[in-house]
């Protein structure tokens, strides 16, 4: 199939990488980095030098950016380039209320769009294992499959256009929660003068245990703060889009209030480009160290 792609970044080179191997007929675009475009071009990927080229070569268009306004922008540059035959794959996490009006802008043009957020962080997506959340008609559904399958294990269907974006923020809300969690019980056995190594081994044997410790504590014991490949900036986001739909819906919790605090003090010290995982250093988590 041919597949353009829009963010061959963090996440979407492993991505790109899987549906080369898959032996789709791949085109990228730039990125900020040139490194993950210039890898995919090596393994037979095509650059394009524009989305109006990128449109050209390819009739499904993933989109794997930071935010909505990102989707919108990329979405209104494409917009005079698509027809009946395109399909574009939204794996980005982002705003629903966005998603959906996208998808029908894009439906009276003819255009087939899918918001397909993905569980999984970029080894998930180099090894192809990703899960993904997916929102779209029943036969856009059954048109992307056959693509996802590049780069994903598990693949769930979960309703029309912006129920996969709804989804991914209840998602990532319950692991955005797990990581302040985390990181809070962390600086707190500190300040208690409680080994982190013995914590964490007992803790494998109970309920606390779950991807989220590990990829946050193990490498920590290393002295690696950077083992949750997620910035701070990107779970604000993530949470404020979350706050947003619970919001409309009159679902908000004072607990969900207290995460998204978390991460926008971290945000306004400076934080904002750091890893998760920098939130079980006090200093990041704005807590005097010498405390």
């Amino acid at each position: 199939m041919k597949v353009g792609f829009v963010g061959v970044g963090l996440m979407g080179h492993g991505m790109a990488a899987n549906l080369l191997k898959a032996g789709h007929d791949l085109t990228v675009i730039a990125h900020r980095n040139r490194q993950p475009v210039d890898d995919l071009v090596a393994r037979g990927a095509r650059e394009a030098k524009s989305l109006a080229e990128l449109a050209g070569a390819a009739h499904f268009i993933i989109l794997c950016v930071t935010n909505a306004d990102v989707v919108q922008s990329v979405v209104d540059e494409l917009f005079d380039h698509l027809t009946g035959d395109h399909v574009i794959i939204d794996t980005s996490t982002s705003d629903p209320v966005v998603t959906e009006k996208l998808a029908g802008r894009l439906a009276a043009k003819g255009v087939a769009f899918a918001d397909s957020p993905l569980t999984g962080g970029a080894q998930q997506a180099a090894e192809g294992v990703l899960g993904a959340i997916v929102g779209g008609s029943e036969q856009t559904f059954a048109r992307i499959k056959p693509v996802l399958e590049a780069f994903c294990t598990r693949i769930g269907h979960f309703g029309p256009a912006g129920s996969g974006h709804r989804a991914k923020l209840i998602n990532n809300y319950l692991v955005m929660s797990m990581v302040a969690s985390i990181a809070d019980t962390f600086n707190v056995a500190r300040r208690a003068g409680i080994d982190w190594a013995s914590l964490f081994d007992v803790m494998k044997c109970g309920s606390n245990y779950s991807e989220a410790l590990r990829r946050i504590v193990e490498p920590a014991l290393e002295g690696d703060l950077d083992g949750y490949k997620f910035t701070l900036r990107n779970a604000q986001k993530d949470v404020g889009y979350y706050l947003s739909f619970a919001d409309d819906a009159g679902l908000t919790s004072d607990l969900a209030r207290e995460v998204m605090a978390v991460y926008e003090r971290s945000v306004a010290e400076g934080h904002g480009d750091l890893f998760l995982s920098r939130l079980i250093d006090p200093e990041t988590a704005g807590k005097d160290a010498d405390a």
